[in-house]
């Protein structure tokens, strides 16, 4: 079944001079689905008078790599992608707010907010005990078991907010009105993990807000963090009462027509006018795979999916490589 298309972001739907953000995390290389992204978000400015903000999404430090970082910085310039706010050079010159490791006193306060609250609180579960006690679909749901323990906040321990039951609707510009209960979805939410990390939830929310995000256009695998980021973000009282427009757009996909390991790498053509005829792309209609067994996925850093690095070795220009992720 076709899926709604990417909406002309009118200023019915943004407002004027909007300021939108591209995030990308160094824990890979940048694949052809972030560029797809990337050109989503700078047409969505363009048409509104608003600006680009570059945020260097690196809150888990388990995972991020100066060398990701880096080689993201090089392919968005050299892909001509220029932000308005913390451009390239920016990053490059040392500590920069739109890098989330260099904002650690600005999530210390957010959780001082929270704490003030009495919203708080340690816990030491593993992941093998929250599968254990329930799931709410393919998602973990955690059980509050911790809630009463008065754990202490000290390391080894994760930190997880209080969140009661409600339903938080938005409209997304793509999909229509959206109602999500994040309690029922995931629980008590983790904000910083056992390893001393602030979440991807918690981060995000923290940036979006602080730095006024007028505009959120981010894959539709993230549809489901957006309620939990709004009530977040209504718990700490950031004193910002217009929360940011959403589009969650599709995503590029792979699939070959045949069981596929998730291990194997995903093969790329050698040459830069061969056709890139193992990707799914957002405009042509979805379809199922011929194997049970191989369904299509997204595209993945962690698999070295269609990575901009490895087409520029191959003598793809700037331009073969935009048409690409189109489609």
């Amino acid at each position: 079944m076709n899926e709604p298309p990417v909406p002309s972001l009118t200023a019915s739907t943004v407002p004027r001079g909007a300021l939108t953000r591209f995030a990308p995390a160094p824990t890979g290389w940048l694949h052809l689905g972030h560029v797809l992204n990337a050109l989503h978000v700078w047409a969505a400015a363009r048409e509104n008078d608003g600006r680009v903000l570059l945020r260097i999404e690196d809150h888990d430090r388990d995972r991020s790599r100066t060398e990701y970082e880096v080689g993201i910085l090089d392919d968005l310039d050299w892909l001509g992608f220029h932000p308005d706010v913390f451009p390239t050079a920016a990053f490059r010159a040392g500590p920069c707010d739109g890098r989330q490791s260099d904002r650690e006193l600005v999530y210390r306060g957010a959780v001082g907010i929270l704490q003030s609250q009495g919203l708080v609180y340690a816990c030491d579960c593993s992941r093998a005990r929250i599968a254990d006690e329930g799931r709410n679909g393919s998602e973990l749901r955690y059980s509050g078991h911790c809630r009463e323990r008065h754990l202490p906040f000290a390391d080894g321990y994760g930190w997880r907010v209080r969140m009661d039951e409600g339903t938080e609707i938005f409209d997304d510009v793509r999909l229509g009105r959206q109602e999500q209960d994040p309690f029922e979805q995931c629980g008590d939410l983790l904000i910083r993990d056992r390893r001393g990390n602030w979440t991807y939830q918690f981060a995000v929310t923290v940036d979006d807000w602080r730095q006024e995000i007028d505009l959120v256009v981010r894959g539709i695998d993230l549809l489901a963090s957006t309620g939990r980021q709004l009530r977040l973000a209504r718990l700490r009282l950031l004193g910002r009462e217009c929360p940011p427009v959403f589009l969650h757009d599709r995503l590029i996909m792979k699939s070959s027509g045949t069981l596929q390991h998730p291990s194997a790498p995903f093969s790329t053509p050698q040459h830069p006018s061969a056709p890139l005829s193992t990707l799914q792309h957002p405009s042509a209609p979805f379809s199922t795979p011929q194997h049970p067994s191989a369904p299509f996925q997204k595209l993945s850093k962690s698999d070295g999916d269609t990575g901009v690095r490895d087409l520029r070795a191959k003598g793809w220009s700037a331009a073969q490589v935009i048409a690409a992720a189109r489609g």
